[in-house]
């Protein structure tokens, strides 16, 4: 086999696994439970099949993070104290098989090929959303239910059907809230917002042509305002002063940034505390109330039962079992059982405990803190001056920005899509840590060479 069809078998999977992830409320209306499984499974077999025959030579088992084997063990020793065993099973394979493969893709593409899998997987979800709400609001013109939730969940019968159980809501010409393939106003601005970065990266650093980059990141920002969620604003503003101050710390160097450091530090403090004494007003400018659709209810009650076993938790279970006890009577929405925490530090105290956290908290920080210094530190190669900055070292930064402020309203961090994200730039950036440089980066605009001086004083043209 060429090596230009075993690369594209390898850009094929990478593709598919994050459409399956990141979009699998959609996938599991298209084709059901047991065909999201089936599909799931063949990954998984399909990533190991890559994985043997790609050998890649940087693999060592050491070379993952170690909180994540903290994390993962833990899960698995969840199963013995578990009070939902057959649930938390369920939930353990779940979580391995996610992170098998992020492992994967982590060690059989390089950092550019990530990006552009991951912008093309992206491309697809929120295009094809746009489309699925376009058809329904010209063809079907009524609202349309999920398909997997027969079965599943049961319909109250309160004669009032509630919004969770809508696909589509039939409101793209009304301006949103819009759902898309994923069921959901919250993971599509979500996705948006991800797809925004990523287009803006590629855009930005030459690796699409400018009228392609320029109109996804026009309709990455439009679906953002077409799901009208509070929550994908106040990650979007987050990522700008990500953003701004990863581009500031460039600016200072590696031996002054004290001042930068304070400002990000007072930054922090300043949301937190708006968040605390002002959620009301804060909240109120993006049109939602202060208890945040009801979440704060939704956490009190986690609470309460994760202070009746703090320090290992209930089980691991990923997402609820709405079938099962505590989860069946524990909190209600609109007459159907939510399906987690709506908080991914809550569910993981909740579900593995306070020696949870104390595993899931240093993954968190160690991967923020070297996706960090892979954003702001000037590449070098040997003991030369330093490189010029490459805009793609930017991405790692700041789609870890928009999954830590998502993780405090929802708990898609501990599955799924965000998980896969999660364990793929903790355990790339734990081994692969070369930055890149401006010369090294690939681009499709010629008029964006960059001139190179060799040893002999010539002058080449790199791409």
């Amino acid at each position: 086999m060429s090596e230009s069809k075993t690369r594209l078998g390898v850009s094929a999977f990478a593709i598919c696994v994050f459409i399956l992830a990141l979009g699998s409320n959609g996938v599991r209306n298209l084709v059901g439970w047991a065909g999201f499984l089936g599909l799931a499974a063949a990954l998984v077999v399909w990533g190991v099949v890559i994985f043997v025959r790609e050998r890649p030579e940087r693999f060592r088992w050491y070379r993952l993070p170690a909180p994540l084997y903290w994390f993962l063990g833990l899960a698995i020793l969840s199963i013995l104290w578990s009070q939902y065993r057959f649930e938390s099973v369920l939930g353990v394979l779940g979580q391995l098989a996610t992170t098998l493969l992020a492992v994967v893709i982590a060690f059989v593409l390089s950092w550019h090929e990530v990006l552009r899998t991951l912008g093309t997987a992206l491309r697809y979800l929120i295009g094809l959303s746009l489309v699925f709400e376009l058809i329904v609001a010209v063809f079907v013109q009524r609202p349309v239910f999920q398909n997997f939730i027969d079965g599943f969940v049961d319909v109250p019968e309160t004669g009032k059907v509630p919004k969770l159980l809508y696909w589509s809501r039939d409101l793209l010409f009304a301006g949103g809230p819009i759902q898309g393939l994923v069921a959901s106003s919250v993971l599509l601005g979500f996705i948006a917002l991800l797809g925004l970065i990523i287009f803006g990266i590629q855009l930005r650093a030459g690796l699409v042509r400018p009228v392609r980059g320029w109109f996804w990141v026009v309709v990455s920002f439009g679906t953002i305002l077409l799901t009208r969620g509070a929550t994908v604003w106040v990650a979007l503003a987050a990522v700008v002063v990500g953003l701004i101050l990863a581009l500031w710390a460039r600016r200072l160097g590696p031996e002054r940034r004290v001042p930068l450091y304070a400002t990000g530090g007072a930054v922090l403090v300043t949301a937190i505390g708006l968040v605390l004494f002002a959620r009301d007003f804060v909240f109120g400018l993006l049109g939602k109330s202060g208890d945040l659709t009801g979440r704060v209810e939704t956490w009190q009650k986690v609470i309460d039962l994760a202070e009746q076993r703090p320090w290992f938790g209930w089980g691991w279970v990923s997402y609820w079992a709405p079938w099962a006890e505590p989860f069946a009577s524990l909190d209600e929405k609109a007459g159907i059982q939510v399906m987690s925490a709506h908080n991914a530090w809550l569910d993981v105290w909740f579900q593995l405990g306070i020696v949870g956290l104390l595993a899931f908290a240093p993954l968190i920080v160690l991967t923020t803190w070297r996706v960090w210094f892979r954003a702001v530190d000037p590449p070098r190669r040997g003991y030369g001056p330093p490189l010029t900055y490459a805009t793609s070292a930017l991405w790692p930064f700041l789609v870890m920005i928009a999954l830590l402020v998502q993780s405090l309203t929802e708990s898609r961090l501990i599955i799924e899509g965000n998980w896969l994200l999660l364990v793929l730039l903790a355990v790339k950036s734990r081994f692969d840590f070369q930055l890149p440089s401006l010369e090294a980066e690939p681009t499709k605009l010629p008029w964006r060479r960059v001139p190179i001086t060799s040893e002999t004083g010539a002058v080449r043209v790199q791409r």
